[in-house]
């Protein structure tokens, strides 16, 4: 070791030794062989605190600053906006920049590049930061990517909700590692996904980006989708990217169904529902970033928590990589949550709390030069900041390649493999709730089928989503699914809004005397049918982020909006079959609907190939073998409903009921399967062992179908109250007819854990139900002791 450091010298830097390149020699920090701590440390004890302040903001709608008229990237305009150097760009897809509660003008978001566009610009910024700034550091670039990098011809998945619903981790997997190579392909090395609020409030416009009310399926989901995207190294494989796991926490159950509104939550609540999602990314992954949510916990703001952001995640749970604000959230401590006088002070308490990077447009972060040169704000805790955000770029091998190749970018975006793989989401992704025998449905059974209703012509693909190469609706998929089968009759039904900008601020109902005329002209076209396909639901402006005042995406009521329970009304009184298509951002919560309708199918947000996998669906190509990720309430009246409720919860109604619409879980089959009681490897066990737990199912229909075997926990006595039922296990099942399986799960501590008195986790001695079935109703149990 002492041969091979001839000729340096060492350095003391923070505590530690550091490598000096001698005189005349390539710097430390560009060498790609050292380790990349010392590398981070060698580059720091260069910088300025202005380069530094600089690597922890972005910039957004200041893109403006470096681009001319030809919205180019200029280095010379570069050189006179940011002559510190840039840290991060927000989505350098979009050429406006972002919306965010304080700036929701038509200016901003969705205004594309195409993605040769994209690429050139990034390489244009890279060059410059590389070869024009002082240090020669790169950018960091990121983009959204919730169900799809969130630009012109990526490929377009089911929305989050409906991944879920799969139930399968290595769907999801796979699925995230296509948009990985996808965002990396245009020179992005950071996603804003995956979403692991577990949700608990259907009037939340967002509640389409979750992974639905679970704990344990939220984070099974999230390990999966961090896995595709990011690999499992701390450092960047070749056409991966760094997640940000999103949002920490509470966020999926506001007060009022309100985005951004507090969340009244208990310290033990959090631990035993709202953390083990982010808990197990975190410890069982490499995530590369955390980003806290909006709303307050407790009287603090998320943004300025530091019992959240550091005792928690980077004390109990290990992280160690950067924590990045969610949109505007920083200033909204002095705006919105009024926890500072002003922005310099809520920068300040968000530095303190362990936030390290202000998204989008750095309008906080901006003023801590100042605040540090005045005393206002600790140099060492930009330090900290700074060398987080330096790691991910050392990490993410920008130093050595930060350039994109517009050909094969080209190539991979959006090819028949990610089709292929969008269309196996989609039909996985569909669940099927009502169903009096009508489905399947026999091609050219019915010489004339009506395919009527506002989502019937139109592909829904949901927020956060732009525009794909291709998109398949309803129609086009029973059309193709059809041709020279059947004569296809199609009817608007009802608009559900005036317009179809997914980005406007305001959101109006359609005309209802105009929609009444609609009704009519659909219900002559369906007369002369045989069956009535009916896709109803949503549009990407009645469920979504509400994130301003101005731009608002929560409701009060559950039901369908609009005309559509008219619309329905009306084809039910032809005395034809009807097939309602749900395709929808929040449960359907339509009991007049789900009450007469022949079959429902729940469809979610299916991506770009939704209507080939609904075709695929109707008429018995696939089985619909998708499950709820939320229990469906029957009205906002019975709002909060979750499956895993307290003991002492739903006790009753003056005339109405408790049981939800659907429990979660619930989904049907075109065939049928038994599943045995459970079985255990060991009646008892120590609070440190574990057991093995062993279904038996069977497909003893006639057709090919797939089933979700769930397993779930009670502690019949404890110190503390605990959920009648929480899932701890679930496997997707393929079977022919006729075909057996034994499904083995494995339950350790965690699966038993509490929180106590103390607010200590440990395993208490007592009974456990053990409990299995096909959704969370439908249950067979056996008893295990832990003693």
């Amino acid at each position: 070791m002492i041969a091979a450091l001839a000729g340096t010298s060492l350095l003391a830097f923070g505590g530690r030794p550091l490598l000096a390149a001698p005189k005349g020699a390539v710097p430390l920090y560009k060498q790609p062989t050292a380790p990349i701590d010392l590398r981070v440390a060698d580059l720091m004890d260069r910088m300025t605190l202005a380069e530094k302040v600089a690597q922890i903001t972005t910039i957004s709608t200041r893109k403006r600053l470096v681009m001319g008229a030809d919205l180019r990237f200029d280095p010379a305009m570069a050189d006179t906006a940011f002559p510190d150097g840039i840290g991060q760009v927000a989505r350098p897809s979009d050429r406006a920049g972002a919306a965010t509660a304080a700036n929701t003008g038509t200016d901003v978001s969705g205004h594309y590049r195409t993605p040769a566009e994209t690429i050139a610009w990034v390489n244009a910024a890279q060059h410059w930061a590389m070869s024009r700034t002082r240090l020669g550091i790169p950018i960091l670039f990121h983009e959204e990517a919730l169900h799809g990098y969130m630009a012109p011809d990526a490929t377009s998945f089911p929305q989050a909700i409906a991944l879920a619903g799969t139930f399968d981790r290595d769907l999801v997997e796979r699925v995230n590692a296509v948009i990985a190579s996808e965002v990396r392909a245009h020179g992005t090395v950071l996603a804003l996904s995956p979403v692991v609020d577990i949700a608990r409030d259907p009037r939340w416009g967002r509640i389409e980006e979750t992974f639905g009310e679970d704990p344990y399926l939220c984070g099974e989901m999230g390990v999966a989708a961090v896995t595709g995207l990011q690999g499992k190294a701390k450092e960047l494989a070749p056409g991966k990217v760094f997640a940000t796991l999103k949002h920490m926490t509470g966020h999926g159950q506001p007060e009022s169904g309100e985005n951004t509104a507090p969340a009244p939550v208990a310290e033990r609540e959090l631990r035993d529902f709202f953390f083990p999602p982010f808990r197990a990314v975190v410890t069982r992954t490499g995530i590369g970033a955390v980003m806290p949510s909006y709303n307050e916990i407790d009287g603090v703001p998320s943004h300025a928590n530091r019992w959240l952001l550091t005792k928690v995640l980077r004390g109990e749970w290990g992280f160690d990589g950067a924590i990045v604000s969610d949109y505007a959230a920083i200033p909204e401590l002095a705006t919105n949550h009024h926890v500072a006088a002003d922005i310099p002070g809520a920068a300040a308490l968000a530095l303190a709390a362990g936030v390290d990077c202000d998204l989008p447009d750095g309008e906080a972060y901006r003023t801590l030069g100042a605040s540090a040169a005045a005393g206002r704000v600790p140099m060492a805790a930009i330090d900290t900041a700074c060398r987080r955000m330096l790691t991910m770029k050392f990490r993410a091998g920008l130093f050595e390649q930060p350039f994109a190749d517009a050909a094969a970018a080209a190539k991979l975006t959006g090819n028949a493999a990610a089709r292929a793989l969008a269309l196996e989401a989609a039909r996985k992704s569909i669940a099927l709730l009502v169903n009096d025998g009508t489905l399947p449905l026999a091609a050219g059974a019915h010489k004339r089928v009506a395919v009527i209703g506002p989502n019937a012509a139109i592909a829904r693909l949901g927020g956060y989503s732009s525009e794909p190469k291709q998109a398949v609706s309803l129609l086009d998929g029973v059309r193709a699914r059809l041709k020279g089968k059947a004569e296809i009759v199609h009817a608007q039904g009802v608009f559900i809004t005036r317009s179809e900008d997914r980005g406007a601020n305001l959101v109006e109902l359609a005309d209802p005397a105009r929609n009444h005329q609609l009704i009519a002209e659909a219900v002559e076209a369906a007369r002369g049918c045989d069956l009535i396909l009916l896709a109803i639901g949503d549009t990407e402006q009645t469920s979504r982020e509400g994130y301003a005042k101005s731009h608002l995406g929560d409701r009060t009521g559950l039901d369908l909006i609009g005309e559509q329970n008219d619309l329905f009304d009306a084809l039910h009184a032809l005395g034809k079959p009807i097939v309602v298509v749900a395709i929808n951002g929040r449960p359907p919560s339509w009991p007049t609907v789900v009450g007469r309708a022949n079959a429902l199918i729940e469809c979610w947000y299916a991506g770009q190939e939704g209507g080939t996998a609904i075709a695929e669906i109707l008429f018995g190509d696939a089985d619909p073998g998708a499950r709820l990720p939320v229990t469906v309430a029957r009205h906002v009246g019975q709002l909060p409903v979750f499956y895993d409720a307290k003991p002492s919860a739903r006790r009753g109604y003056l005339f109405d009921t408790t049981e939800p619409l659907f429990p979660f879980g619930f989904g049907l089959s075109y065939t049928r399967f038994t599943q045995s009681a459970p079985r255990l490897s060991a009646a008892t066990i120590g609070p440190a062992g574990t057991v093995t737990v062993e279904v038996d199912i069977a497909n003893v229909g006639a057709r090919s179908g797939d089933e979700v075997v769930q397993l779930y926990v009670h502690d019949e006595v404890a110190s503390v109250t605990r959920p009648i039922k929480a899932l701890k296990g679930f496997e997707r099942v393929t079977l022919a007819p006729g075909a057996r399986r034994t499904v083995r799960f494995t339950l350790g501590p965690d699966a038993f854990a509490l929180w106590n008195l103390d607010m200590r986790e440990v395993v208490e001695p007592g009974t456990f139900a053990i409990m299995t079935g096909p959704n969370s109703r439908d249950l067979q149990s056996v008893s295990l002791t832990i003693a």
